[in-house]
């Protein structure tokens, strides 16, 4: 039986993935390494392989930032599955933003601390939480480490994969803020999803899921 790893978000942990149900199969959460300032997505990515154990026809499945390292890690182990939610896998997905935060880096500037204070302010942009999720959502980014999530928005911003990765199931929502489904080639479209919608659609995601894992 393949191993399923998961990875989180930026500024989110593995409970990001609390209403995702993944029946009796052999589930890894993968918890945050301290980056060094030099890493880059590939290089991290290689660590988490390394501390893992991740192999070939393992699956991974990645929310967001955690989506962009699943390509990462696609691009050196051969899985049988990489499950993208809410993110990007290629450079022509990249949104337009990305290239306006490289060429004025304001982000620079704001200490990792900081970032971690800013839940209030970017919610808005993860569409509509009840208040058990808008509570696991602050508590999660307070948790994060500082170091982490200031690295983390630096490697986001530089992602440039040009590979089309082989086994890519990709799911956007037609709701999402922070990745517009029209830039992503070959989705599975989730109604109404937002950037969060492991949250609030994970009824239909898990069926999608389940369909997935099927697929030999």
């Amino acid at each position: 039986m393949s191993k399923i790893f998961l990875i989180a978000g930026l500024g989110a942990d593995t409970r990001l993935y609390n209403n995702i149900d993944l029946g009796d199969n052999d589930v890894i959460p993968i918890d945050w390494i301290e980056p060094n300032e030099t890493d880059t997505l590939t290089t991290y990515a290689q660590k988490i392989i390394y501390q893992y154990l991740i192999k070939d026809n393992d699956i991974v499945i990645g929310v967001s930032l955690g989506g962009m390292l699943t390509v990462e890690i696609a691009k050196q182990v051969r899985l049988s599955k990489a499950i993208l939610i809410s993110t990007i896998k290629t450079i022509d997905e990249v949104p337009w933003y990305f290239k306006f935060f490289n060429a004025v880096p304001v982000q620079k500037l704001i200490g990792g601390r900081t970032l971690s204070k800013l839940g209030y302010f970017i919610k808005p942009l993860f569409g509509h939480l009840d208040d058990q999720d808008a509570w696991l959502f602050h508590d999660m980014l307070k948790k994060s480490s500082p170091k982490f999530l200031k690295w983390a928005v630096a490697a986001a911003l530089k992602f440039n994969n040009k590979t089309n990765i082989p086994n890519v199931y990709h799911l956007a929502g037609d709701k999402d803020l922070v990745f517009n489904y029209k830039k992503i080639k070959d989705p599975i479209i989730i109604k109404g999803g937002t950037h969060i919608m492991v949250f609030d659609k994970a009824k239909q995601i898990n069926k999608i899921l389940k369909g997935i894992l099927k697929k030999k």
